[in-house]
């Protein structure tokens, strides 16, 4: 069997991404079980970053690599958290902190204003030196809620209400959240790109 490492050292994005890759059969090994240490993401948008750390888990392990960098978009706070998302409420930030800063910045914020997006961008290189890394996107509509409601998911969830559903991200199933997410779309895409490519 194949060996596939995922660069994040995130728990709930670890979860949801070997569940989306199962159908492909590769033995998914998280980075911290190879001895790959983060990397800072440098990059100003997301595509930089998701390739920053698929190319360090590949450098470090010789194995091909799959990376995501996502996070929550909302307009009218001028694209914020955006790739800021994970350390929003600042380097020492967590879910608590981030999600209650969203709501003091948005506080002031109704209708409309509160749209948002949550984009993942997945970058896969075979080798570190893979000159076609394959790339998918996801995107994910809705609104911010005005307080955290249910208690599953990861980061931002308990904020974020899809569009055309009356629920938070955190109310929804393991398996719902992976067919409608961001992530879910963009690991779709990829799937079908690594089967044609791989």
């Amino acid at each position: 069997m194949q060996q596939l490492v995922l660069a994040t050292g995130n728990p709930g994005k670890l979860l949801e991404m070997r569940e989306l890759l199962a159908p492909l059969g590769f033995q998914v090994l998280a980075q911290s079980e190879l001895g790959v240490t983060e990397v800072d993401e440098p990059g100003p948008g997301f595509i930089e970053n998701a390739l920053i750390k698929a190319r360090h888990a590949a450098r470090i392990t010789g194995l091909p690599a799959i990376a995501d960098d996502s996070g929550l978009v909302v307009p009218a706070l001028a694209g914020a958290p955006g790739v800021y998302s994970a350390r929003y409420a600042g380097e020492d930030a967590n879910a608590e902190k981030n999600n209650q800063k969203l709501l003091q910045a948005m506080s002031d914020l109704h209708g409309d204003q509160r749209q948002a997006y949550f984009i993942c961008q997945i970058a896969a290189v075979s080798a570190v030196a893979d000159p076609l890394p394959l790339l998918a996107l996801g995107r994910w509509q809705g609104v911010i809620l005005s307080e955290l409601q249910g208690k599953k998911g990861f980061g931002y969830d308990p904020l974020f209400a899809p569009q055309g559903m009356n629920c938070s991200a955190a109310e929804l199933t393991p398996a719902d959240k992976n067919q409608f997410s961001h992530r879910g779309l963009a690991m779709v895409q990829l799937i079908k790109q690594i089967r044609s490519f791989w």
